[in-house]
């Protein structure tokens, strides 16, 4: 197993391609994308309803390492402070195969 971080983001629908740009542009390895979402946080709860107007969140993780995680972090905040959201760093465990 290899020590990784683990980054999750939540955040508007609409900036899922500038997230997945970010993540390009740093060189991670892979992630995966959920495109809608539902929950609640410090804004309300967010169904992603289009007939109410309510945006739709998307879930955006990758694995890697701790200066690529750093990086990541640091190029969504700008996002997240526009247009709500959460970014999570953790550590964990690459099962390798």
């Amino acid at each position: 197993m290899t020590s990784m971080k683990k980054v999750e983001i939540v955040i508007d629908a609409m900036e899922l391609s500038a997230v997945t740009a970010v993540l390009d542009k740093v060189g991670v390895p892979g992630y995966t994308v959920v495109d809608q979402v539902t929950g609640r946080g410090t804004r309300g709860g967010r169904g992603g309803d289009d007939l109410a107007g309510t945006p739709r969140h998307g879930y955006v993780f990758t694995v890697c390492v701790e200066a690529q995680a750093r990086a990541v972090a640091e190029a969504v905040r700008p996002l997240l402070r526009q247009s709500g959201g959460a970014c999570l760093v953790t550590d964990c465990l690459w099962v390798e195969h």
